[in-house]
């Protein structure tokens, strides 16, 4: 409670100081994985001098953030105006002699979060063993379910981020809905991924409508730099953000017709003009 506290109290604060940014825009820093490994400070710089309000990490690893201690990464974050809001990390489901190990891991992991002061945890993907039955799919989602739970239980919401595969069938039913209708709304949320549902062949709207109140988290993605492709519809993913449960939403660039960061830049720029996002 503390923590959230604090992480309220830092996007008032950010509001606050900075009056020309109406738009609360995040990054996901996959988008710049080489520029942040390469150089994680001044990269940062560069993404909060673009404007962007808040980063979604996608570096966990042994209780650090791109090589940096949980509070240290969070105050490089904050150093440079935007919020550590939220994280892409986990692991695939253990097998039952892994249980525990995977278990413990996750408390390590959660806990660094919380050092981090971090809102969220999404699993970017499943392994294979989601994709191969009904009763795989089941068991994951029966284990998204207890990550769930450990995550509520140190104030932090956990998700699944999806890609296209998710809109297959499986055994004649379509993955993503089996795994809306076995996890747990207070346990796990769902971050959509407004680029993957449509190369899946999904229907955005018509899974707002059929789960509202699922869709936490949105990424923002195109083919490349957003807008670029001219086939995205974002306005009735805005349009309808309510009934989805959207609170935050971030952009992602995968494949480039520029250098990364300019990549990054320019999609904020679609977003900052465009009259749809709030």
């Amino acid at each position: 409670m503390k923590k959230l506290t604090l992480l309220l109290l830092t996007v008032l604060t950010f509001f606050s100081c900075n009056t020309s940014q109406e738009k609360f825009i995040g990054l996901q820093l996959w988008s710049i994985r080489d520029d942040m490994k390469k150089a994680p400070e001044e990269t940062i710089a560069r993404v909060g001098e673009i404007g962007y309000s808040f980063v979604e990490a996608a570096d966990y690893s042994d209780g650090k953030f791109y090589g940096i201690e949980p509070a240290d990464f969070t105050a490089l974050v904050e150093k440079n105006n935007m919020v550590f809001l939220s994280s892409h990390t986990g692991q695939n489901m253990p097998d039952s002699a892994n249980w525990e190990k995977t278990m413990a891991w996750w408390d390590t992991c959660i806990d660094a979060h919380v050092a981090a002061g971090v809102k969220y945890i999404v699993k970017p993907s499943m392994g294979g063993a989601g994709y191969d039955s009904i009763a795989g799919l089941k068991a994951y989602c029966d284990y998204f379910n207890a990550v769930g739970e450990k995550c509520n239980e140190k104030g932090i919401r956990f998700g699944y981020h999806n890609h296209d595969k998710e809109f297959s069938e499986l055994e004649g039913q379509v993955i993503y809905d089996f795994m809306l209708q076995n996890t747990d709304p207070e346990k796990v949320m769902f971050q959509l991924d407004l680029y993957w549902i449509k190369e899946g062949g999904g229907d955005h709207v018509a899974y707002f409508n059929n789960y509202p109140g699922r869709f936490e988290l949105y990424h923002v993605k195109d083919e490349t730099e957003l807008g670029a492709s001219g086939e995205m519809d974002f306005e009735s993913a805005f349009e309808n953000a309510e009934k989805a449960g959207m609170k935050y939403y971030i952009v992602e660039v995968e494949q480039y017709n520029f250098e990364p960061l300019i990549s990054v830049e320019k999609s904020y720029e679609y977003l900052v003009n465009a009259s749809f996002a709030k």
